[in-house]
């Protein structure tokens, strides 16, 4: 079974809201960072960030840098990878299923 245009464009949709929701849990300042990250026209900026993000994450035994920065380094680069952006969604639904309280949700 394939998907149509309209399945693509929903689950688009419901990522967004999900991301939306995750994002707003974060402080204040790290929030307005990460939605200056998101916005379309900084493609160039977070596409490096991102990959920068996931290896400082793998390198988590140091001081400063730890796990954090894996999801961090995903969903930047999820933005502007398609396969990548397909299995955050997923991982956004999961996440609301499994831990809504992570995205200000009731349980």
């Amino acid at each position: 079974m394939t998907d149509t245009p309209h399945d693509s464009v929903s689950e688009e949709r419901e990522r967004q809201i999900r991301l939306d929701r995750l994002v707003g849990r974060l402080p204040e300042k790290l929030q307005r960072l990460t939605r200056w990250l998101l916005a379309p026209p900084r493609r160039w900026i977070r596409i490096p960030a991102g990959i920068l993000f996931m290896l400082g994450g793998c390198l988590a035994f140091l001081p400063i840098l730890g796990l954090w920065m894996l999801p961090l380094g995903f969903f930047l680069l999820a933005e502007d990878v398609p396969f990548l952006r397909r299995q955050s969604g997923r991982l956004l639904a999961w996440i609301e299923h499994r831990h809504p309280e992570w995205m200000g949700l009731k349980k």
